[in-house]
């Protein structure tokens, strides 16, 4: 099990290394805005989860969210200490 920080510390690497194998890499290489239509497309499916699914399958579409949401960051160059100012 990850925690969000390490998910981050992750995908940084990732991100560092740029693996052309890596979902990741390949995520960040198509840019901002298809990064913005994933979070969008999970944010709906987090919705219709929520609303007419399982908590088992809901948690999952949020740990989708999450995991583009942290692509997002990485692409905008925003650390978590940049969010956690702001909670």
């Amino acid at each position: 099990m990850k925690r969000f920080e390490e998910l981050f510390a992750e995908l940084k690497a990732k991100a560092a290394a740029n693996d052309p194998n890596s979902g990741t890499v390949k995520e960040l290489a198509k840019g901002t805005h298809f990064i913005g239509k994933k979070i969008v497309e999970e944010a709906g499916e987090v919705w219709m989860a929520s609303e007419y699914e399982s908590k088992e399958r809901a948690a999952e579409e949020i740990s989708q969210l999450l995991y583009h949401l942290q692509v997002m960051m990485i692409d905008r160059e925003i650390e978590l200490e940049d969010i956690y100012r702001y909670l």
